[in-house]
């Protein structure tokens, strides 16, 4: 590797040229591999998360979705929302099932959202990479195997005892060792040689639709043909002096807005980012809205909550009902997920990024017949009650915590961001954005502060504070006079999300960097 700035443990990766964050470093050497030869921010990704859906099996693959942000350096932006839609034939009796094959209710889009990117690449950018060379590495990592990442070891210990059940788990995934994917492989060089649609309409289709069937998937051949991709307009928030870019419904990206609108009248400047009343600040801000998540959903079946949640009015009296000491209790129910952020910069500026994920960590656990492909749980988001706007339906898109962001400075790209995490998504996006804009920090330094998740996790069910201990004992202890219920975590946790982060400065520089807490990081040319 002949890259000039990468990142290390203490210093972001920087650069002029072009620069790309992933959280495994084959996925992000993929995507340099890109840049370096002419390739834009765009077609860089597309090989980035190709590879890291081989990499990175326990979060994201070509049986998932993707939610892409891009940018020109102009600042016109476009969101293309890889979502799948909920099987025609979908048959719910009692409670949707996190795992298995009742839980495969949802077509996957991501393979669809290659093509529909690179066509957008084509046309608006003068890109020209085809869809065959973007997989090439994909393909050789899936055919001559990688070592297993800790990540990967991690979920796969985890879930030991449960995935004893899955079909064709066992077989295919490894806990240590050299991982090997051949028939993922062989479904790569299908699209490779057929194009993104082969996935849906071609003979690879047929075979994952009788892959998916023998397990007693709801999933049909038309369900795949049915599956599109859309682009759609970023929603919009001025932040002091930048402007921050979200997916709209039906992601939660007016969620991360909407906190950081409240955030914005708490005074986060004023406030020390190691005291305990900036994070009583950001802490209070999340509570106040997620209590309006319920009502994001899929606006082509349900009423549109953009406007409404993001109401100026509104948001200013979720602001005032924030005590400056004094904590609220948190009634959120918590939703699972585990997703995988990509993003990339080229040496025109121009920006793109995006999250790809199965929903839980190993999706339903159910592998599409002889395909190699592990297919997502995403109909698990769904809800069962019919007054509910996520109420699941035919066709219907379920409410998604992917949601990866930009923000313009000056109508131009400035920063490139999102993390996994599920519910952590917004609030881990909210204390970086203000270390970022409020204090200055550069990434690296943002994304190794000590994070905070609220409500419920896996492995803890109170729904209480629970913050990296690295925060120290005097804030903790200041916190819990406040009233919150505070538990911590280890320092750098897998709970507090992976996340990256890249930064274009005024005069054209990039600073870049992925968490501590995954096995990746930037490279920069």
């Amino acid at each position: 590797m002949n890259y000039r700035s990468q990142q290390t443990e203490t210093a972001v990766a920087q650069s002029r040229d072009g620069m790309v964050t992933t959280p495994h470093w084959a996925a992000s050497e993929a995507g340099a591999k890109v840049l370096a030869r002419g390739g834009n921010a765009i077609e860089a990704l597309v090989a980035a998360g190709a590879a890291l859906s081989v990499t990175y099996p326990h979060f994201c693959g070509l049986g998932g979705d993707a939610v892409w942000m891009v940018c020109d350096r102009d600042g016109d932006a476009r969101t293309f929302l890889g979502i799948g839609q909920a099987a025609a034939k979908a048959e719910i009796n009692g409670a949707i099932p996190p795992r298995g094959p009742a839980s495969t209710l949802t077509t996957a889009c991501l393979v669809d959202s290659w093509e529909k990117v690179l066509n957008h690449s084509a046309t608006a950018w003068g890109g020209s990479e085809q869809l065959s060379a973007l997989l090439d590495d994909a393909i050789a990592l899936a055919e001559d195997g990688f070592a297993v990442s800790p990540s990967q070891t991690f979920w796969h210990d985890f879930r030991a005892s449960e995935s004893a059940a899955w079909p064709g788990f066992r077989d295919l995934f490894r806990r240590e060792g050299i991982q090997r994917q051949t028939d993922l492989a062989r479904t790569l060089k299908a699209i490779a040689s057929n194009g993104a649609r082969e996935f849906y309409e071609g003979e690879l289709a047929d075979r994952i639709a009788r892959g998916l069937a023998a397990t007693g998937s709801p999933l049909t051949a038309a369900d795949l043909a049915a599956t599109r991709t859309r682009m759609v307009e970023p929603v919009r928030l001025a932040y002091g002096d930048t402007v921050l870019l979200a997916p709209p419904p039906p992601t939660q990206g007016i969620t991360t807005l909407g906190i950081m609108a409240v955030l914005a009248q708490l005074a986060p400047k004023d406030k020390a980012p190691d005291s305990a009343a900036y994070y009583h600040a950001l802490v209070e801000a999340v509570k106040q809205a997620f209590l309006d998540r319920h009502l994001i959903a899929d606006p082509e079946f349900a009423v549109d909550a953009t406007k409404p949640l993001l109401d100026p009015e509104r948001l200013a009296a979720k602001a005032s009902a924030i005590h400056p000491n004094r904590a609220v209790d948190w009634p959120v129910p918590y939703r699972q997920g585990d997703t995988a952020l990509l993003a990339a910069v080229d040496a025109d500026g121009r920006a793109a990024c995006l999250l790809q994920s199965i929903y839980f960590d190993w999706g339903s656990g159910v592998v599409a017949g002889d395909t190699g492909i592990l297919w997502q749980n995403r109909g698990a988001a769904f809800s069962t009650d019919p007054a509910s706007p996520n109420f699941i339906q035919p066709g219907k898109r379920p409410f998604y915590t992917l949601n990866p962001g930009l923000a313009l400075k000056d109508g131009r790209p400035h920063l490139v961001y999102g993390t996994q995490g599920a519910d952590g998504q917004p609030q881990t996006l909210a204390l970086l954005l203000s270390l970022l804009i409020d204090h200055g920090l550069d990434p690296l330094a943002a994304l190794s502060r000590p994070r905070f998740l609220l409500g419920r996790t896996f492995s803890d069910t109170r729904d209480n504070l629970k913050i990296e201990e690295n925060i120290g004992a005097d804030t903790l202890a200041t916190l819990g006079s406040m009233g919150h219920e505070v538990g911590t975590i280890a320092r750098l946790s897998p709970l507090g999300g992976q996340a990256g982060i890249i930064r274009i400065n005024g005069d054209g520089q990039m600073q870049a960097a992925h968490d501590p807490r995954s096995d990746g990081g930037a490279i920069g040319l």
